[in-house]
């Protein structure tokens, strides 16, 4: 029943997708209502509005692909065209690239020129028109069937996959409707029903040309909220899909959650930060109290961005999960990380030869992590402090990198970065100090302007007067319980509590 609901709605669906890909930019309210009024006779009011929305979104994506490939293409060219500007074999700096190494090279990126300016032309004459790409089911999955013996798989075995793939069975949420959906309707125990669509009423062996499915589901990852909103009717929304390789079925429930309040900076940072360093294989993180100081040992969340997109979205999870408990077993509520963007980084015009390098640089998920991050924060209370990235990794190893080792635990570059985000997030400067004293007073200039306020306790400030002679050799308070001296004619006890004066010498013998 599964397979022939999603094959019909799945065919609903490509009808849909080509409709509103023909529709370009004209694209308008009466004409969405125009689709999903065609689309109801077929299957229903609420699975047209799903089949609609699906491919609305389908078709934004498409969209947003779009252009981000005209920007990289245009960063691409802009690249091409300051290196080639360049004499022969200059030498670049910093920031900007030098000039190509040989003639060869300078001949061969001139075409390369050519031909990103004319495939850029290409996708902005489709972007002004409107033209979309998309294929449902994946690109990826469509061009494997052309390169079967590379995948070790048969014509028959990707034929059941690329089905299953451009299958439809998902439906949106509706608050005050019995479980939160009309369409897909999971009860607390675990019952799934569907409505099924016009054309496979007869099938349906509930009233109101519903099916009840034999097996039950159940919710493992917040099943408690899932059950919440379900016994009081909020919307839920639902997806089902076939699993080719396992040969199972999966429901996966959703929600909108509620927007998280805003709080101040000084509230998120009154129990101290974790800085976190975002790196290619892993990340590094370090406790920092209210003053910017380091507290116990770093720690490292490792995760592997290898295999396919399902598998390196699970390590990140993974590793964000990891890193928000620990936030929460040290009673901290602010993570500081940096604002990273590589995208003009990650284009081969810039960095042609050095290729670790722009595989390091592609293997930083960064916007995918913050997403994630950003997300999974807000269910635990945690809130994100994004800082400026310049200098963190460069200064944070000179200023704390040698300073922070021991004899059982060696810094490395990337706690060290850890520890200068930190100290950043809290509005400190990443050097461990300030206005160092002059040369032969400790206290000529005052006391030290580090980072603790006025009323924290432990700050540095004007040395208390002590009573009594302050010499090296003799520190206050050192023969206070020494005894009484004065028989042995010494200066000690009952000296260092009280004005020192020289007695008069006789003047006789």
């Amino acid at each position: 029943m599964l397979e022939l609901v999603g094959a019909h709605l799945g065919s609903l669906a490509s009808r849909d997708l080509k409709t509103r890909c023909a529709q370009r930019l004209g694209h308008s309210a009466d004409s969405w209502a125009v689709r999903k009024r065609d689309l109801t006779p077929l299957s229903s009011s609420r699975w047209a509005g799903s089949l609609t929305r699906a491919t609305h979104d389908q078709w934004a994506l498409a969209r947003r692909c779009q252009l981000a490939h005209i920007k990289g293409l245009e960063a691409g060219i802009r690249m091409l065209r300051h290196r080639l500007s360049q004499p022969v074999g200059a030498k670049g700096t910093k920031k900007t690239p030098g000039g190509y190494r040989s003639k060869h090279e300078w001949f061969t990126k001139s075409r390369r020129l050519g031909v990103l300016e004319d495939r850029l032309a290409a996708v902005r004459a489709e972007w002004d028109t409107g033209i979309v790409r998309v294929a449902r089911g994946g690109k990826r999955l469509l061009n494997t069937r052309h390169h079967l013996e590379a995948a070790q798989i048969d014509t028959a075995q990707w034929r059941t996959r690329w089905e299953a793939e451009r299958w439809f069975c998902q439906a949106d949420g509706e608050s005050g409707k019995p479980y939160g959906n009309e369409t897909i309707r999971v009860t607390p125990d675990g019952e799934v029903s569907i409505k099924l669509p016009a054309p496979l009423t007869p099938l349906a062996n509930a009233p109101r040309g519903r099916y009840v499915l034999s097996g039950r589901v159940r919710f493992v990852h917040r099943g408690g909220d899932w059950a919440a909103r379900v016994e009081t009717n909020r919307a839920v929304a639902y997806r089902i899909h076939y699993d080719v390789q396992r040969g199972r079925w999966y429901l996966t429930a959703s929600w909108q959650r509620r927007s998280a309040p805003t709080i101040s900076l000084t509230s998120a940072l009154a129990k101290g930060v974790i800085g976190v360093d975002m790196n290619a294989g892993h990340l590094a993180a370090w406790r920092l109290d209210t003053h910017g100081n380091p507290i116990g040992h770093p720690r490292r969340f490792p995760y592997d961005l290898t295999g396919p997109a399902d598998r390196r979205d699970a390590q990140i999870r993974h590793a964000l999960t990891r890193l928000l408990h620990w936030a929460l077993a040290c009673d901290v509520r602010a993570i500081a990380i940096e604002d990273l963007d590589f995208a003009a980084e990650r284009t081969r015009e810039k960095h042609g030869r050095k290729h670790r390098f722009r595989q390091l640089v592609s293997g930083m998920p960064t916007a995918r992590l913050k997403a994630r991050l950003t997300s999974m924060a807000d269910a635990t209370g945690i809130t994100i402090v994004a800082v400026d990235p310049a200098y963190t990794s460069k200064w944070g190893a000179q200023h704390w990198q040698k300073q922070l080792d021991s004899r059982t635990r060696k810094t490395t570059r990337h706690d060290a970065a850890a520890v200068a985000i930190g100290r950043r997030a809290q509005g400190h400067p990443i050097r461990r100090r300030t206005a160092p004293p002059p040369h032969d007073r400790s206290d000529r200039a005052g006391h030290r302007t580090v980072q603790a306020g006025p009323g924290a306790l432990g700050r540095e400030g004007t040395r208390p007067r002590i009573p009594g002679p302050r010499t090296r050799s003799v520190p206050p308070g050192r023969r206070a319980n020494a005894g009484d001296q004065r028989p042995q004619n010494r200066s000690g006890h009952a000296a260092e509590h009280e004005p020192w004066q020289q007695e008069q010498l006789p003047l006789g013998p």
